[in-house]
């Protein structure tokens, strides 16, 4: 059977436009495309783009899965059944969720207790399995499992408190960052303090630190752009280049 674009979009739910970019960048390219332009696809590129959309549903980027689903040594069942334990992984961070949000209807409608520890607990193993899903391999990797791991026992283990006090420094952190942006100017008062917000968060998580490791943090910042986009997209473009540099000039004090 063969598709039109057309089809294939409205199959998938995937854009006409989408579908022409992954062409583009030779994702996802027709079986054929006729005298006129128009492009037509088979049953291996319908297959192949369900594979393409697991893998963004795992928030991936274009040119890993490229590399991985056009490696000569791609098995789709192997990735299938890999699909199948991140989405359990996925499902199991949901239920959590849910059971939060059960329970504390529950304690609200039956006045029944509820432990600020069950309130947050959803919320704290979420955030760690995101980290640990979209840095993971880079931060072990340069860090190691030990250090990893300590950071996720000490998160784990945070008070109502130290949960919230955690977010709100974090927003601190962004005003703070925004201003010294406006001022442009990494080595002043309000650049030092957005390094020293930023290590304040840090500490939250890692079991000890260090200004080395700070400043190896702030490289992996600017040099992976799933790093780049948290700053950029929550404060403003060149953001995070611009926190960079400010631990930088504070890593060197």
């Amino acid at each position: 059977m063969e598709y039109s674009i057309q089809e294939l979009a409205n199959l998938s739910g995937v854009s006409t436009r989408t579908l022409r970019y992954y062409d583009e960048i030779d994702l996802l390219k027709p079986a054929r495309t006729n005298e006129a332009g128009y492009r037509f696809y088979g049953q291996n590129e319908v297959d192949l783009l369900q594979q393409i959309l697991f893998y963004r549903a795992l928030a991936m980027k274009l040119a890993t899965i490229q590399e991985i689903i056009h490696a000569p040594d791609f098995q789709p069942k192997e990735a299938l059944e890999m699909h199948r334990i991140a989405l359990l992984q996925q499902q199991e961070q949901l239920e959590k969720l849910l059971q939060t949000v059960e329970k504390t209807i529950q304690s609200l409608e039956e006045e029944y207790p509820m432990t600020n520890e069950e309130k947050f607990k959803g919320f704290k193993d979420k955030l760690m399995n995101d980290n640990e899903k979209q840095y993971g391999e880079e931060i072990r990797e340069k860090y190691g499992d030990d250090t990893v791991e300590a950071s996720n026992a000490k998160l784990k283990n945070m008070t109502e408190e130290q949960f919230t006090a955690m977010q709100q420094l974090e927003q601190q952190l962004f005003e703070r960052l925004k201003e010294a942006m406006a001022i442009g100017d990494t080595k002043n008062d309000v650049a030092m303090e957005v390094a020293e917000l930023h290590k304040r968060w840090l500490c939250f998580s890692w079991s000890q630190y260090s200004k080395e490791a700070h400043a190896g943090l702030a490289q992996m910042y600017v040099a992976d752009e799933r790093f780049t986009a948290y700053y950029d997209e929550r404060v403003t473009a060149g953001a995070t280049q611009f926190l960079h540099d400010v631990i930088m000039v504070y890593a060197q004090k």
